[in-house]
């Protein structure tokens, strides 16, 4: 397994520097390095690498939302927040419906089938969304109407509205019909307060906890990191947005003790620099390219046409908001990148034993080939036309 990792660093390298020198940003060359040394092409990974990659890709997730947490302030939040809960919804409800609708009519899939297609396609991709947002934050783009910070906040949510619509889709196709859309939804706002109250409760823990730590700044982010893992990870089982309550626990710490955020972050950059490589390089190597040819022309056009849907959903969310056109125009963008929960649960209605399943799978990864290289890529070349820059 070690030599696993180590050709995904050095191979993922690499490819994010040449990939730098087309002006294109380095997780597009990561993502090609994981597809090529993934089982479906030279197969050069361990099997043993790919069995943990998934836990991989939550901690590098984990701290990157840490990092976005550390980064955002309680006037930001703010500015944002009533359009942030719109911009978290409406795109992936309406993106989930129109999947739906295209899957059930054009590639004869039964209602449950299609939502499970829908809303799998449906969730944005933090793994992407994320890091590209806080870069953007960091070179003063956008700062001016907080944009990035409203992406980074709505991108969590977003995943929670997917992820809880795919699972009622699920259960209705898997258990006949015993899943309740209507405890399915009430679940939605009770997932999201649990997991912020679940971050606060952490990061006070955390403040009371470092007074007694004098200067010991890596110590204190040891067991800033440990907790926040153990929190996702209790927060998969029991299905709160665990992920929003890590960033609510960066938000806090700053608000709280913000001498420690130079000192955090600065760690955190450090730790970012080989992770983001394991992140999208492992996510690369679970794209099975002839399994999303299968997909042809149709899946091609079902993932475009629900991304108009979605886009649509972006439009209608900032309606009567400060953002002015150009603006809404990025945000549309932004949400089109699709790969960290395609990746993780595209094969699960296969392994359900739903009749469709190696379809949608196949439409699953046909979505982060499409949307992944082409979303972060765009997401950096709209970026300077589309947002104002403030002075650094």
């Amino acid at each position: 397994m070690l030599t696993g990792i180590g050709l995904v660093l050095l191979v993922g390298y690499i490819g994010g520097k040449l990939v730098s020198r087309l002006k294109l940003p380095p997780l597009i060359g990561m993502l090609f390095a994981g597809v090529l040394l993934g089982p479906y092409v030279l197969d050069w990974l361990d099997a043993d690498l790919l069995l943990v990659s998934q836990g991989i890709r939550t901690f590098a997730l984990i701290i990157i939302l840490l990092r976005a947490g550390l980064g955002i302030k309680k006037d930001q939040i703010k500015q944002v927040g009533t359009i942030a809960l719109k911009i978290s919804s409406l795109p992936c409800i309406l993106e989930g419906l129109t999947i739906t609708a295209l899957a059930y009519y054009l590639m004869n899939f039964s209602f449950a089938e299609a939502g499970m297609l829908g809303f799998i396609i449906a969730a944005v991709s933090p793994a992407v969304v994320v890091p590209s947002m806080l870069d953007l934050k960091e070179k003063r783009f956008g700062e001016d109407k907080q944009v990035p910070t409203l992406l980074l906040a709505g991108t969590s949510i977003d995943d929670v509205f997917a992820i809880t619509l795919f699972t009622f889709f699920l259960g209705l196709g898997t258990s006949g019909g015993d899943s309740s859309l209507v405890l399915d939804l009430a679940f939605i706002p009770f997932s999201i307060i649990v997991g912020v109250l679940g971050g606060a409760v952490i990061a006070y823990a955390a403040v009371f906890v470092f007074k007694e730590i004098k200067n010991k700044y890596v110590e204190k982010l040891l067991l800033l990191i440990s907790v926040s893992i153990l929190f996702v990870e209790w927060g998969e089982h029991v299905g709160i947005a665990a992920l929003l309550g890590v960033m609510t626990i960066g938000f806090l710490l700053l608000e709280k003790i913000p001498e420690h955020t130079s000192h955090f972050n600065q760690s955190l950059a450090g730790l970012w620099v080989f992770l983001q490589i394991l992140l999208f390089a492992l996510v690369g190597a679970e794209v099975n390219i002839e399994v999303a040819l299968e997909a042809g022309a149709i899946g091609l056009l079902i993932i475009i046409l629900g991304l108009v849907g979605r886009s649509l959903g972006v439009w209608i969310a900032t309606m009567g908001t400060p953002l002015n056109t150009k603006e809404r125009i990025f945000c549309m963008i932004a949400y089109t990148p699709k790969a960290t929960v395609q990746a993780a649960i595209g094969a699960m209605p296969l392994a359900m034993g739903a009749e469709q399943g190696a379809t949608i799978l196949a439409l699953a990864v046909l979505s982060i080939i499409v949307t992944a290289p082409l979303g972060a890529a765009a997401i950096y070349a709209s970026a300077p036309k589309l947002l104002t820059q403030l002075e650094l």
